[in-house]
Order: structure tokens, then sequence, then C-alpha cells
């Protein structure tokens, strides 16, 4: 990791859905790495310190939800980027399966708002220009997903 360990403490400032994004993030680092069982991630990370700060059950959500369903998730996402997604950086895959499962499952959260979550985490975690990738990829996955809410945005 360039910037920041993927076991730094969580940000001070952050709120309880940002931690968990933070957790999920490190959670599905380990995964992509060492395709460990969800479990025992999940028994890990909440040992973590600054744990307690952080919303569990949008942990549990993003953690268990987005490796049940990766295989969906990449399948939208492959081809909206420029190369195998396996070349991707796990911190750039990491939070592309966030922002994309956030935005196909969490329909409460604005669109703008899961873009730039994930951005911030690249930002935090990734390397130096992986954020401007996540951004322009889960933009048009948005388009997508999201088709009415992005219209109505760009309509303003």
């Amino acid at each position: 990791m360039t910037q920041k360990s993927l076991h730094a403490n969580p940000s001070k400032n952050r709120t309880p859905r940002h931690r968990a994004r933070e957790f999920a993030l490190q959670g599905l680092y380990q995964w992509l790495l060492n395709n460990e069982d969800a479990g025992a991630i999940d028994a890990h990370i909440r040992q973590a310190h600054g744990f307690d700060k952080a919303d569990a059950e949008h942990f549990d959500t993003l953690l268990h939800g987005i490796i049940k369903q990766a295989s969906a998730l990449r399948a939208g996402l492959s081809p909206l980027i420029d190369r195998p997604i396996g070349q991707l950086s796990p911190v750039e895959h990491a939070a592309l399966l966030i922002g994309a499962f956030e935005l196909s499952h969490h329909l409460e959260i604005p669109y703008k708002v899961v873009i730039n979550e994930a951005v911030e985490l690249t930002k935090s975690f990734g390397g130096i220009d992986g954020h401007k990738y996540v951004n322009g990829v889960l933009d048009k996955f948005a388009a997508t997903a999201r088709n009415v809410e992005v219209d109505n945005a760009r309509k303003r």
C-alpha cells in the first residue's frame, strides 16, 4: 500500500458508515489476496482497533454481500474497465466492488455519495491516481445502475 497500511486506524473524523467501508475494504483486500474465508476475515476485522466506532451492520452487509455477489459485480464492472479485472490493484478492485454493490443494493444512498466514498477509500489506501480511475469507472456504472437518478442530476 502506498499511502496508508490497510491496518491503519480508521480516520478519527469519519462517520460510522465510512468506517464500515474502511473495514470492508480491508476485509475485501484480505479476501482478494488470500481467498480467505469470509467468516475468518469478519472475525479478524471485528477485533481491529476502532471497529466499535463502525456501523457493524453496514460492514456485514458489504463484506458478506460483496463476497457472495462478486461474480455478478465483476461482470457489471468488466465492460467499463480497460484491463482484465485481475490486473487491478487490490485496493482499486475492492473499492470498485464496494461502489458497485452500494450502487446496486443501497438505493437510499445517493449515487454521488457512493462514488465519493469509494474515491475517498482509494485516496486513503490506494495508489497515487487510483481514485481517478475508480471515479471514472463508478460514474459509468452509476449511469446504468441508477440511470434515472443520474439523468435527473445531470439535468439540473
